[in-house]
């Protein structure tokens, strides 16, 4: 398993140090992209040089100093994010609240047509999408249907944010998490379980 701050750890029955190291060596690949996805989510002291999350890739991060403005702004050019600031000195707090509102509005602007896509390709229909961050979901449904997707999700690959928008459209039909929940789940999303275990790996 791949923790935030406990790096590569091995769960099971106790094992020497040798059958441990060829376990790690046989799963480098996988550990490897385990540790991207998880810095992909992680992000809690932002200066030059940080690797920030966008869409599934970390990206080399700037910060500009401008004395003439008062506010932080973030921008991303494809390779990498500026984020410009009145002064090193700023609070870290600050850079977070502007970061936090830049992935709002990639957010709100890339997933409810996504969902919508979804939607209409596997025929269940909801009412509207709404936009929120929050810190234990990375979607919900509610009562009437209404899909909610957490802004950071868009921090995710495009495989698993579709994960998340097909778990919570498949909410429209079944509430819970019943066998027949995870049945029709199965049968618009087969390699559900796969994807599963790479979103439980993510530390929110």
């Amino acid at each position: 398993e791949v923790e935030k701050h406990s790096g590569v750890v091995l769960k099971g029955k106790p094992v020497s140090g040798e059958t441990a190291d060829r376990m790690v060596l046989k799963k480098a690949r996988w550990i490897l992209a385990k540790l991207d996805v998880v810095e992909a989510v992680s992000h809690d002291h932002i200066t030059t040089g940080s690797r920030l999350p966008y869409l599934g890739k970390s990206y080399y991060t700037k910060l500009v100093v401008a004395p003439t403005t008062n506010q932080v702004d973030v921008v991303f050019t494809h390779s990498q994010f500026l984020i410009t600031v009145p002064s090193l000195k700023v609070e870290q707090e600050t850079i977070q609240e502007a970061l936090n509102q830049f992935y709002r509005e990639r957010a709100l602007e890339k997933l409810p047509p996504r969902v919508e896509k979804l939607a209409q390709k596997t025929g269940f229909i909801h009412q509207g999408v709404q936009i929120r961050r929050m810190t234990r979901r990375w979607g919900s449904c509610t009562a009437r249907n209404r899909i909610i997707m957490n802004s950071d999700t868009i921090k995710l690959p495009y495989t698993l944010i579709d994960y998340v928008i097909a778990h919570e459209l498949v909410h429209t039909r079944i509430k819970d998490h019943s066998r027949s929940y995870w049945s029709l789940l199965a049968r618009h999303v087969p390699n559900w379980k796969a994807l599963d275990e790479r979103m439980k790996a993510l530390k929110m």
